[in-house]
């Protein structure tokens, strides 16, 4: 059974830097793209970094340049390294596994709040 746990959030003031981690278990950590989401209250999901197996990295420009993807295949986490935070990141953060073959099943984290307040 797929399951993803994310931690880290936290309540941050405007320029501060908060690591969420999410740590997988039940899947082939190394067949799977890892995403981090993010959703504020009244908002669509929106997608704040991808990761791929090969560690390419990819970003919204909402974010790029502030937010940091990496991953650690040989402890299955993956992290996401917040920097500079804006009262517009406030959200809950999820992570989510994306396979890269077709029969394998996705999985969504149950998400952390992140608030970015002073």
């Amino acid at each position: 059974q797929v399951h993803l746990v994310e931690s880290g959030g936290g309540l941050v003031q405007p320029g501060g830097s908060l690591r969420l981690s999410c740590a997988a278990s039940g899947i082939n950590f190394r067949l799977y793209a890892m995403d981090w989401y993010r959703q504020a209250p009244g908002k669509e999901r929106e997608l704040v970094a991808t990761i791929t197996s090969d560690k390419n990295t990819n970003y919204p420009d909402s974010v790029k340049g502030r937010f940091t993807i990496s991953r650690d295949d040989a402890t299955d986490t993956v992290y996401l390294q917040m920097t500079n935070l804006k009262p517009e990141d406030t959200a809950v953060y999820s992570c989510y596994a994306n396979p890269n073959l077709g029969w394998l099943s996705d999985a969504w984290g149950q998400g952390t709040q992140v608030t970015v307040s002073s």
